[in-house]
């Protein structure tokens, strides 16, 4: 064929590149692969075979961990910890950067390695994998040199056990162990057991960068692997990407047990093209969203959202770019496509595409041909389908679109939050203003504007929802791997004013029976029960009402209803809390007397109510202030993280300070423009019970706050395991039950069970991170 023909036809030939080297460097290790612990490799008892997707044949076998060798991992890593903490930022830095550097000089061999165990086409893990694991060490060398003087109130966590996916083998193992080390953690870290080759490459690239012995820990296998490594009790984190299932597990299994948890999890992105879009520009960004490493992507925009004035143009245009997409050997840097990883995830996705044809949907499928061997997938497009159909709600981790069409761009929102996850998504509009509109409006962790997969060391990626919870990258990536420092803890305050578990009490007669505040009103309890507070005497105060699930129910109905707070800008929500804090003060004579009632000196009574009206005045100022970063990305454009509401928080509240722990965790929640259900202290009530008064004063919409009075037992679960509720705050003794109950709809969770003196650790930036998320809007600009 001449160039002349060429240029008619656009074909062109294979560009093959060569297995050779990191065949060579398999047999070095004569294909066969132990643990690498402890500085040095750990013969396996039990091995499987590591295959070739694009062929199915064997390239390696890799061992099988037992719970001897994980404790064998731990026990490395435990007795490395105390040295590798005790460096300086710079000399962890050092280390970091020389990984960087070594990857870099074995980038070929990295990239094939990954190619041949994962499927995935050359170009794709030379061009896009192995420079961005470059790019994260290097990023978080730096921030191993800055922790000191950006962190000073912070600590590395200790053990950290990290579990990462098949579909990126090298870069999830990059983005999990750079910060962890950068923060002075060490780390048993499982690949999986599809593709474990690229991370037993890089730990023999540890080895020659002098990583100190027992610092970082590759232990290879199976779900039981993992299974060792989430119930280790000398783990004190777990950092794991994977399925929305098995977060839902190592959330049940780590609850109560004290581990810190973050969890990158599935996802069905929507892809929303404006009728004003760059037709072609933004098919072009469906290739890279959906048949980008054959679509096993956790943020694959998977979900096609397209207006109804151009969305036939745009499926015309669609499917004729994605018939000309090349499926073939991974290894030939023309293709487009490479392999599934297995033939069990090849017959999920087929099994899914017929459950949608045979639900009603229309099949459009590239007419290229597949190879023989192996396994391989055509590129996919599903039309007619429904918000309800479950291809769209499912994630189905292949080549595979569906698409749906809408009219207002409201109804684009709707459609893209009509889903259980929220990674990510993309919005393509040539108007700005529209896009800048949609794009805090859905519910995701990351968005796109205009572009789309776009992913930076610099910027914090991650979900919401059933997508999980944490950041991977970024400053708001460190705190997952870092802890606070311990400061002086009180003395654990016991309830004087009940001298027993309370009693249920039927309300007869005239009601002295302070009530409960739902939707803006009081409220009499669901039960019509109430239980007895006294005074340090002994003497009767009052009854309070006895709240149940049914009072949780309300209260949660409430605020999900309730939108008005959220809605409001950064300065409004401040003049409220302003506000709270006057009316606060205009009432300090009769809050202090409930506390004194309870036991308080006069003295101790007054300082309570006086740091509660600072408290309030402090998040009101917080409320303008808590701003987001641009983050400096290479690319020409922004990544702009904003701090945004969580939504529907429940906070159960602590005996200790009664006033002060009650105002100092609803003000950073409404601060930063959640709702709120809140269970008052179960022994020292009536504060809260009584702050009704200063709701009602200040302006604050109906539903933002709702208080319960009760059991803390009694209404710790309804109130975890509601649906509708996006995060748990708890100050207890039961965060198992908090924990275990919040898989439910895996929602974030903020556990402590430690006595905190709240006037000298009542405050601060760990209450606004817990009471906001990121999400990370990358935009382009220029032409």
């Amino acid at each position: 064929m001449n160039i002349k023909d060429i240029f008619h036809t656009m074909d062109y030939g294979k560009a093959p590149e060569s297995a050779e080297l990191a065949l060579e460097w398999l047999a070095s290790h004569n294909n066969t692969f132990g643990h690498h612990i402890n500085g040095s490799w750990v013969k396996g008892k039990e091995h499987f075979a590591s295959n070739n997707p694009a062929t199915g044949q064997e390239l390696a076998q890799v061992a099988q961990a037992d719970d001897k060798i994980v404790q064998k991992a731990v026990n490395a890593a435990n007795k490395a910890l105390p040295d590798w903490q005790a460096l300086s930022g710079h000399q962890r830095g050092q280390y970091l950067y020389a990984i960087a550097r070594l990857i870099q000089k074995n980038s070929r061999l990295f990239a094939v390695l990954e190619t041949l165990d994962n499927g995935k086409p050359i170009r794709e893990s030379r061009d896009i994998d192995v420079p961005l694991a470059v790019r994260h060490f290097y990023h978080h060398a730096g921030w191993a040199q800055l922790l000191d003087t950006e962190f000073p109130d912070h600590q590395a966590i200790g053990v950290v056990g990290q579990i990462i996916p098949w579909n990126f083998p090298l870069l999830m193992l990059a983005w999990k162990i750079a910060p962890a080390l950068a923060t002075g953690n060490t780390v048993v870290i499982k690949p999986a057991e599809f593709t474990s080759l690229t991370a037993l490459l890089f730990a023999e690239i540890c080895e020659q960068a002098g990583l100190p012995k027992g610092v970082l820990n590759v232990v290879t296998g199976d779900g039981r692997t993992g299974q060792h490594i989430v119930n280790h009790p000398e783990i004190k984190k777990i950092a794991f990407t994977g399925s929305t299932a098995v977060g839902r597990w190592i959330r049940q299994a780590t609850a109560g047990s004290g581990k810190k948890l973050s969890l990158e999890l599935g996802g069905k992105s929507a892809f929303i093209v404006c009728a004003d879009a760059d037709l072609d520009a933004a098919v072009e960004g469906v290739v890279d969203a959906i048949w980008f490493n054959q679509g096993q992507v956790c943020c694959a925009g998977s979900r096609l959202l397209v207006q109804e004035a151009v969305a036939d143009r745009f499926h015309d245009k669609l499917i004729s770019r994605m018939n000309k997409l090349r499926v073939g050997d991974p290894l030939d840097k023309s293709i487009d496509m490479g392999a599934i990883i297995d033939p069990r995830q090849q017959q999920k996705i087929a099994t899914l595409v017929q459950a949608g044809v045979d639900a009603g949907a229309s099949l459009n499928q590239s007419s290229v041909e597949l190879p023989e061997n192996g396994c391989f997938y055509p590129p996919t497009l599903l039309t007619d389908v429904s918000p309800s159909d479950q291809v769209v709600q499912d994630e189905i981790f292949g080549p595979v679109l569906v698409s749906m069409t809408f009219r207002t761009p409201s109804e684009a929102v709707a459609l893209a939050n009509n889903s259980r996850y929220g990674l990510a998504a993309s919005i393509w509009s040539e108007n700005i203003n529209l896009a800048m509109h949609l794009a805090p409006l859905v519910q995701a962790g990351v968005v796109w504007i205009n572009c789309t997969n776009q992913f930076d060391a610099a910027a914090g990626f991650g979900g919401v929802k059933e997508s999980g919870f944490g950041r991977e990258g970024g400053k708001e990536g460190l705190f997952e791997y870092l802890k606070n420092k311990p400061g002086k803890s009180p003395a654990k305050v016991t309830a004087k004013s009940t001298k027993s578990k309370p009693t249920s009490v039927n309300l007869n007669g005239l009601d002295k029976t302070p009530k409960m505040y739902i939707g803006g009103k009081q409220t009499r309890p669901d039960g019509g029960y109430s239980y007895a507070i006294n005074d340090t005497a002994g003497d009767l105060i009052c009854h309070v009402g006895l709240g149940n699930r049914k009072d949780v129910r309300n209260a949660v109905e409430a605020a999900a209803g309730s939108t008005n707070w959220s809605g409001m800008s950064g300065f409004q929500r401040q003049q409220v809390m302003y506000f709270m804090a006057e009316n606060l003060s205009y009432r300090e004579e009769e809050f202090a007397a409930r506390l004194m009632a309870h036991g308080h000196s006069k003295k101790a009574a007054d300082a309570e109510v006086q740091a509660a009206i600072e408290r309030l005045s402090y998040y009101a100022a917080w409320c303008d202030k808590y701003d987001g970063q641009v983050h400096s990305v290479p690319m020409r454009g922004v990544a702009m993280a904003m701090h945004e509401p969580i939504g529907v928080i429940g906070i159960q509240c602590p005996d200790e300070a009664p006033l002060l722990s009650f105002v100092s965790l609803l003000a950073p929640a409404m601060a930063m423009g959640n709702r709120v259900v809140m269970t008052a202290s179960e022994h020292f009530p009536l504060p809260a019970l009584d702050f009704y008064q200063v709701l009602n004063t200040s302006d604050v919409p109906a539903g933002t706050v709702n208080i319960i009075s009760g059991e803390q037992a009694e209404l710790c679960k309804p109130l975890a395991g509601h649906m509708n509720v996006d995060a748990i705050w708890y100050f207890g003794e039961d965060s198992e039950t908090v924990e275990r109950e919040s898989a439910t709809n895996l929602k974030r969770s903020w556990t402590v069970t430690e006595v905190r003196d709240w006037h000298n650790n009542g405050q601060g930036s760990e209450f606004l991170r817990q009471a906001s998320q990121v999400k990370n809007i990358w935009t382009p600009y220029g032409e």
